[in-house]
């Protein structure tokens, strides 16, 4: 049976109030929470960007949900550091904590002063990364020179088994590649509403990893009528519709603001499932549970935090199970 997960916007909110809803989350049935990694917002109107791995201890000492989140070893975190945080929290909470690991964005990682490579180089630092993590995490005393540098590094503090690493992926291509890589224990995607590239990306993936597990990001508006959940995503969430080549050259969340004006609500709707009908909504989770995935992390994009995870909880989330 697949978890359930609530995916707790550190672009939207302040870290104190996803705390409430990452305990509301657990009351209400969900299983786990992923939370996202940035320095930055996507937007000036979502103005948040709480320090995820501060937050973790908190949030994971305050419920019982498993956790997990996505980053980018290699630019403004060193992976010793990341395999040291990970360590930490994984012994703190045995078998409860999990992340994913990515190229990047130079929304985020530009913050380092790094001058940005192209897709290739980023994979190739970071499956160098994630091999100095792993190491880590085995007990070994790393010393690595390469395009990132570690000298005489031990991780003193491990847990009994290490935080299984998941590979992010956005594109069929990206997503074969993880399949093919050793360090990978599992993929993490974004589900679309009429699931373009993702079975693709789904299916890429299990051509060399067919045991492996699949996560999905579930980007969805609800509020309490379609319009207001159109309105609700449009607000916070038009600056992710535009096309991935063309976000990655951008650097701040004012450049983002300045392409979403160029993104209509239509588009919105083509990358956002919005309904305010929770039948709409168990159909769209049904269909992704068809391609025999092992996670369906929920992200409700618009403001209304409280009331979805109320209605899905009482009304989605069993009917799932």
């Amino acid at each position: 049976m697949a978890e359930i997960g609530f995916h707790a916007s550190h672009e939207q909110f302040a870290p104190s109030d996803l705390l409430e809803c990452a305990e509301l989350a657990d009351e209400y049935g969900f299983d786990e929470v992923l939370a996202s990694d940035h320095f930055h917002p996507w937007s000036e109107r979502q103005g948040e960007s709480g320090f995820v791995w501060s937050w973790l201890g908190s949030a994971m000492e305050r419920t019982s949900l498993s956790f997990g989140t996505v980053n980018a070893p290699g630019y403004r975190y060193h992976p010793a550091i990341i395999a040291q945080s990970a360590a930490t929290l994984r012994e703190m909470y045995p078998e409860r904590f999990w992340f994913a690991v990515g190229s990047g964005q130079l929304m985020n990682e530009g913050v380092a002063g790094v001058e940005w490579p192209l897709k290739d180089e980023r994979n190739a630092r970071l499956e160098e990364c994630a091999e100095i993590m792993h190491r880590l995490w085995d007990g070994e005393e790393v010393t690595h020179h390469g395009r990132v540098d570690v000298e005489k590094a031990t991780l003193y503090t491990r847990p009994e088994s290490p935080p299984p690493l998941f590979g992010a992926a956005l594109s069929a291509e990206t997503a074969r590649w993880l399949g093919t890589r050793e360090w990978v224990e599992g993929l993490i995607t974004i589900a679309t509403p009429d699931h373009e590239g993702l079975e693709d990306r789904v299916e890429a993936f299990r051509e060399n990893a067919p045991e492996k597990p699949i996560a999905l990001k579930v980007q969805l508006a609800y509020d309490e009528d379609d319009d207001a959940a159109l309105e609700g995503a449009y607000d916070q969430w038009r600056t992710n519709c535009a096309p991935g080549s063309v976000t990655q050259k951008l650097r701040t969340p004012e450049e983002f603001d300045a392409l979403g004006e160029q993104v209509t609500r239509e588009q919105v709707a083509e990358s956002v499932r919005v309904s305010a009908d929770l039948e709409d909504h168990l159909e769209w989770l049904q269909r992704d549970l068809e391609l025999a995935v092992d996670k369906l992390l929920l992200h409700n994009v618009t403001r209304e935090q409280e009331r979805f995870v109320e209605d899905f909880g009482e009304e989605v989330l069993p009917e799932l199970e």
